[in-house]
């Protein structure tokens, strides 16, 4: 299955909590962390909603 190595590349500070859900969900609570995570429907959306915050690498596997 395909992967996606997610950054966060902003804060968390004046996120509705919708977004601040979306951030946890992706498994990211620092600044410029990044998580390995599958590349799924699901994840996609919450990648979708918070889209201005982290940047995102398709990983060939």
């Amino acid at each position: 299955m395909a992967q996606l190595k997610v950054e966060l590349k902003r804060g968390l500070s004046g996120l509705t909590a919708s977004q601040l859900g979306s951030v946890k969900g992706l498994g990211l609570r620092k600044r410029h962390q990044v998580v390995i995570i599958e590349d799924t429907p699901s994840i996609r959306g919450m990648i979708n909603k918070v889209s201005h915050l982290v940047s995102v690498e398709e990983l060939e596997g």
